[in-house]
Protein backbone atom coordinates (compact mmCIF):
# COMPACT_ATOMS: atom_id res chain seq x y z
CA UNK A 1 0.00 0.00 0.00
CA UNK A 2 1.42 3.45 -1.23
CA UNK A 3 1.82 6.16 1.53
CA UNK A 4 0.25 9.35 0.77
CA UNK A 5 2.38 12.22 -0.44
CA UNK A 6 3.17 15.51 0.04
CA UNK A 7 4.48 19.00 -2.08
CA UNK A 8 5.11 21.93 0.16
CA UNK A 9 5.73 25.25 -1.85
CA UNK A 10 6.72 28.36 -1.02
CA UNK A 11 6.45 31.73 -2.68
CA UNK A 12 7.00 35.82 -2.26
CA UNK A 13 5.73 38.77 -3.75
CA UNK A 14 5.27 42.05 -2.62
CA UNK A 15 3.33 41.98 1.25
CA UNK A 16 0.42 44.47 0.35
CA UNK A 17 -0.33 42.31 -2.34
CA UNK A 18 -0.88 38.91 -0.68
CA UNK A 19 -4.37 39.41 0.85
CA UNK A 20 -5.52 40.11 -2.59
CA UNK A 21 -3.64 36.89 -3.89
CA UNK A 22 -5.18 34.76 -1.65
CA UNK A 23 -8.51 35.91 -2.40
CA UNK A 24 -8.37 34.99 -5.92
CA UNK A 25 -7.05 31.79 -4.79
CA UNK A 26 -9.65 31.11 -2.58
CA UNK A 27 -12.21 32.54 -5.35
CA UNK A 28 -10.28 30.83 -8.60
CA UNK A 29 -8.40 28.21 -7.78
CA UNK A 30 -8.53 26.67 -4.59
CA UNK A 31 -11.91 24.66 -4.92
CA UNK A 32 -10.35 23.22 -8.35
CA UNK A 33 -6.94 21.96 -7.33
CA UNK A 34 -8.35 18.74 -5.80
CA UNK A 35 -10.35 17.66 -9.28
CA UNK A 36 -7.68 19.29 -11.15
CA UNK A 37 -4.41 17.72 -10.17
CA UNK A 38 -5.81 14.74 -7.88
CA UNK A 39 -5.08 16.52 -4.34
CA UNK A 40 -6.66 15.33 -1.20
CA UNK A 41 -6.07 18.49 0.53
CA UNK A 42 -5.23 21.92 -0.78
CA UNK A 43 -3.96 24.56 1.77
CA UNK A 44 -2.38 27.77 1.12
CA UNK A 45 -0.65 30.20 4.30
CA UNK A 46 0.21 33.75 4.52
CA UNK A 47 3.39 32.82 6.17
CA UNK A 48 4.37 36.77 6.71
CA UNK A 49 6.59 39.44 5.59
CA UNK A 50 5.46 38.96 1.51
CA UNK A 51 5.19 35.43 1.72
CA UNK A 52 3.65 31.96 1.26
CA UNK A 53 3.51 28.38 1.73
CA UNK A 54 1.10 26.04 0.13
CA UNK A 55 0.85 22.28 1.09
CA UNK A 56 -0.71 19.86 -0.99
CA UNK A 57 -1.22 16.44 -0.21
CA UNK A 58 -1.47 13.50 -2.58
CA UNK A 59 -2.79 9.85 -2.53
CA UNK A 60 0.75 9.04 -4.10
CA UNK A 61 3.70 10.28 -5.50
CA UNK A 62 2.74 9.87 -9.18
CA UNK A 63 -0.73 11.85 -8.34
CA UNK A 64 1.74 14.72 -6.98
CA UNK A 65 4.20 14.03 -10.62
CA UNK A 66 1.30 14.80 -12.58
CA UNK A 67 -0.13 17.98 -10.80
CA UNK A 68 3.22 19.59 -11.36
CA UNK A 69 2.51 20.39 -15.12
CA UNK A 70 -1.39 21.05 -14.01
CA UNK A 71 0.11 24.17 -11.58
CA UNK A 72 1.74 25.55 -14.17
CA UNK A 73 -1.13 27.64 -15.24
CA UNK A 74 -1.83 28.44 -11.48
CA UNK A 75 1.60 29.71 -11.01
CA UNK A 76 1.68 32.10 -14.46
CA UNK A 77 -1.62 33.11 -13.67
CA UNK A 78 -0.72 34.63 -10.12
CA UNK A 79 2.76 35.79 -11.29
CA UNK A 80 1.41 37.89 -13.94
CA UNK A 81 -1.26 39.33 -11.67
CA UNK A 82 0.38 39.22 -8.33
CA UNK A 83 4.46 39.79 -8.95
CA UNK A 84 4.18 36.03 -7.47
CA UNK A 85 7.22 33.81 -7.32
CA UNK A 86 8.13 30.21 -6.65
CA UNK A 87 10.93 30.15 -4.23
CA UNK A 88 11.01 26.60 -2.84
CA UNK A 89 9.53 23.24 -3.30
CA UNK A 90 9.83 20.34 -0.77
CA UNK A 91 8.38 17.11 -1.48
CA UNK A 92 7.83 13.92 0.43
CA UNK A 93 5.92 10.57 1.53
CA UNK A 94 4.08 11.32 4.22
CA UNK A 95 5.33 9.24 7.20
CA UNK A 96 2.63 10.43 10.07
CA UNK A 97 -0.61 12.47 9.54
CA UNK A 98 -3.16 12.66 11.71
CA UNK A 99 -6.73 14.85 11.22
CA UNK A 100 -10.47 14.85 12.34
CA UNK A 101 -12.85 15.13 10.45
CA UNK A 102 -13.95 18.82 11.40
CA UNK A 103 -10.31 19.81 9.58
CA UNK A 104 -11.87 20.49 6.25
CA UNK A 105 -15.06 22.42 6.90
CA UNK A 106 -12.73 24.47 9.24
CA UNK A 107 -9.67 25.27 6.35
CA UNK A 108 -11.34 28.40 4.95
CA UNK A 109 -9.56 31.60 4.31
CA UNK A 110 -11.09 34.46 5.18
CA UNK A 111 -9.75 37.77 4.77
Amino acid sequence: MSRMYAMVKHYSADASAIAEMLTQVDREFADRVPEQVGSVLYSAVDTGGGTVMTITMFGDAEAAARAESAMIEVRESLGARFGVRETAVERGEVMVSRATPSVVGRIRFEP
